[in-house]
């Protein structure tokens, strides 16, 4: 049961977390022109790598944690799926972080 509650609450979290980055802070970032958005774009994903990383594991095992214990697929899906959020981050968003852009 805790492993169940834990699982949903960081899943939650990072989704929150998700959808404020997509609907408020990214574009009022663009708003603000392409040099000052790269330029707050860097601590702004650090920093949110920080937070939602150990939030996408911290989901994950709880959620294999409760399939383990509860035998309901729906728990190992729900880890696996959360889970490969950290792949997609490192194979496809990394290679664009815009510090790699150069304002000449």
């Amino acid at each position: 049961m805790i492993a169940q509650i834990l699982s949903i609450f960081a899943c939650g979290v990072f989704f929150g977390a998700a959808v404020y980055i997509t609907l408020v802070e990214q574009p009022a970032r663009i708003s603000c022109g392409t040099h000052l958005a790269v330029t707050q774009w860097r601590p702004s994903y650090k920093r949110a790598t920080l937070m939602q990383a150990p939030l996408a594991v911290i989901g994950s095992l709880s959620a294999f944690i409760a399939w383990r214990f509860d035998g309901r697929t729906a728990w190992l899906v729900g880890g696996l799926l959360l889970l490969l959020v950290v792949p997609f981050t490192l194979v496809v968003i990394t290679p664009v972080w815009p510090w790699r852009v150069s304002f000449r």
